[in-house]
């Protein structure tokens, strides 16, 4: 009885060995929540698995979540019930939100500085690594899928109606959209994101302040300035285009694409990571400038700032977690897989050795439009009025400037009526955000 009651004892010590070694050989797994669909989230999902075959030790799983703002409620909640992922992809207007957040997140200087990976903040494109650092200029979260406003054209439109290049100032694109509504175009031009690219890439591509303290890098007393003269009468130009259909507004984020698609719109101001996308969709020739400027505000352009998103590290996860993450941050951050994002996107490269890659490679060459956001971002050092936003409760902002917009193009508003409204719903928008974050 007592051998056989040994050799139970063994065999239960032996399972329970092997079942801690096993436990042992499994890789950390690691959550990311994004909000990349599509082709960009094949993109995503390759890059991911390219991670999980480098090495043993952890498993990143990347899950979809909706889009930015579905997203970024579904961790607010999740971090509420300590069921929080690893990381969190957050659309650049989040990033003051995240900021405040000071008990959910860990900066990305500081986790890179506790796990030695050879992260090189100073190889980002300082016109996007300025979104995402602080005051200090210490890194916050890492920058991932970065884009900017370009303009669109349909270069067979352009053709009929005798034009030679894509107009470089808003008073040649008035003229250019008027030319080719007489060649028989609908619309001369409609405009995607229109706060995004109307008002905040104006601000920034114009060297204009779109709010107190540095546009709020300096503190959460920022307050809006869109409806000072240079914004006015951009809006209000805009406005008397409509009368006669040199401008369409068509609908929110990026509802006007269609009428660029149709050839209806010969003229498209998009994100540049629609490139691909638009690449796919028009059946003519589709040329790719720069945004024009204004030159009744500045002699030449400034900079144009991002859209997009970036990577947030969570608290609240085992300390093996926070190696994993550091490592895949780094390898995300690599010239290779950032090439490899760029290419297949159509967002840019975020670090200036994956930009020197892709020129290398020929990219630019055979993809010419693909470097225009790219040189719009970097055409001059960032000012404080070029760096970016860090506003409070931007994506409410956003909301009520694009309803206030609507109204202009509808009739209803004068550009000075809407501005000022939007400046002062804004207003109350930030100072709500500062009291509950002071």
């Amino acid at each position: 009885m007592k051998q056989a009651l040994s050799a139970a004892v063994i065999a239960l010590a032996l399972v329970a060995a092997g079942a801690q070694a096993r436990a042992a050989d499994k890789p950390i797994q690691i959550t990311w929540w994004h909000s990349m669909a599509g082709k960009n989230g094949e993109t995503l999902d390759h890059l991911v698995s390219e991670f999980n075959h480098s090495q043993s030790k952890y498993h990143v799983d990347a899950v979809y979540k909706g889009n930015y703002s579905q997203s970024l409620t579904s961790a607010m909640a999740a971090f509420r019930a300590h069921k929080q992922p690893d990381l969190l992809q957050v659309f650049e207007v989040g990033t003051a939100t995240m900021m405040a957040a000071t008990n959910a997140i860990v900066p990305v200087y500081k986790l890179m500085a506790q796990h030695d990976v050879g992260f090189k903040p100073d190889a980002f494109i300082p016109s996007v690594k300025g979104y995402y650092t602080d005051s200090n200029g210490h890194m916050l979260s890492m920058p991932f899928n970065s884009s900017t406003p370009v303009l669109y054209y349909n270069r067979d439109e352009f053709k009929q109606a005798g034009l030679k290049r894509p107009p470089k100032t808003w008073s040649e694109l008035g003229d250019d959209a008027k030319k080719l509504r007489d060649a028989g175009v609908k619309c001369g031009f409609t405009t995607a994101w229109q706060s995004w690219i109307q008002i905040e890439n104006f601000a920034a591509w114009q060297n204009q302040p779109l709010a107190t303290e540095d546009d709020g890098f300096k503190g959460m007393g920022a307050r809006l300035l869109i409806n000072k003269k240079p914004f006015v009468e951009h809006i209000g130009r805009m406005a008397s285009w409509t009368r006669n259909n040199l401008f369409q507004y068509g609908g929110r984020e990026d509802s006007p694409m269609p009428l660029f698609y149709s050839g209806n719109c010969a003229m498209l101001f998009q994100s540049s990571g629609s490139f691909g996308s638009i690449q796919n969709n028009a059946k003519f020739d589709v040329g790719v400038a720069p945004m024009p400027y204004d030159k009744r505000v500045v002699d030449q352009p400034q900079n144009s700032i991002i859209g997009g998103a970036s990577l947030w590290v969570l608290q609240g996860q085992p300390k093996s977690h926070y190696q994993g993450v550091a490592e895949f941050l780094n390898f995300l951050a690599q010239p290779k897989q950032q090439a490899e994002w760029s290419r297949n996107t159509g967002y840019v490269p975020v670090t200036e050795t994956a930009y020197r890659l892709l020129k290398k490679q020929g990219f630019y060459n055979r993809k010419p439009g693909a470097e225009v956001a790219i040189k719009e971002l970097t055409l001059h050092p960032p000012t404080a009025n070029s760096k970016g936003l860090r506003l409070g409760n931007y994506n409410q902002i956003r909301n009520i400037i694009n309803a206030q917009l609507e109204a202009v193009w509808s009739g209803q508003k004068s550009a000075r009526q809407a501005l000022d409204s939007a400046v002062k719903r804004g207003n109350a928008e930030l100072e709500k955000f500062q009291n509950a974050n002071s």
